[in-house]
């Protein structure tokens, strides 16, 4: 079973969080608000980009 953890950067009132887990060699990504929903699963390089692609574009907001 996969240990689900908060992302650091997840809002703090706990309303907007999103949870990583390590699945082999890849990531999972999900939404903590509906875990049951599914998840996203991403190899290391692929989130690294989209990491960057959103700080990047949240610093253009």
């Amino acid at each position: 079973m996969p240990n689900w953890r908060k992302a650091s950067r997840s809002n703090t009132t706990g309303s907007d969080c999103v949870e990583l887990a390590e699945l082999g060699g890849a990531i999972g990504v999900r939404d903590s608000k509906a875990p049951n929903a599914g998840h996203l699963v991403l190899t290391k390089p692929t989130l690294a980009r989209l990491v960057a692609a959103v700080k990047s574009h949240a610093e253009l907001a």
